[in-house]
């Protein structure tokens, strides 16, 4: 399991950005797909944002709408969600999540949560109107 621990939320007025972090605990971060989810209280855990190694291929849950930025630094073992434009529905724990394969965590189900290779602690994210 790759150990994960995200930072960077908090609270923001609607309108306004945040920038969450998640460093991994892995020498091999680098051969991962990186991937953020967010959960709602009553909701499912949703897809954000993933990107692949090497900044190659990003991409993103149809809600983001061109307001998120998913990118990665190997070198910090460290990947990042830039959130701009934030919306009181974008308040959500935010979970940091690597796996083998891009594919696999954009359309993870609830049922694969325990069999991806790691899981952040979550990090809160409140946007009041």
């Amino acid at each position: 399991q790759v150990q994960l621990v995200e930072s960077g939320g908090g609270l923001v007025q609607a309108g306004g950005s945040l920038r969450l972090s998640c460093a991994a605990d892995e020498r091999t971060f680098a051969s991962y797909a990186m991937g953020w989810f967010r959960q709602a209280p009553g909701k499912e855990r949703e897809f954000v944002a993933g990107i692949m190694w090497s900044n190659e291929y990003t991409t993103y849950g149809d809600f983001v709408k061109g307001r998120f930025i998913i990118s990665r630094d190997d070198a910090k073992n460290t990947v990042y969600l830039q959130m701009s434009s934030l919306k009181p529905d974008d308040t959500a724990v935010y979970y940091c999540a690597a796996d083998a394969s891009l594919g696999r965590l954009a359309s993870l189900k609830s049922s694969d949560y325990g069999s991806i290779r790691g899981w952040g602690q979550g990090t809160q994210v409140t946007v009041s109107s």
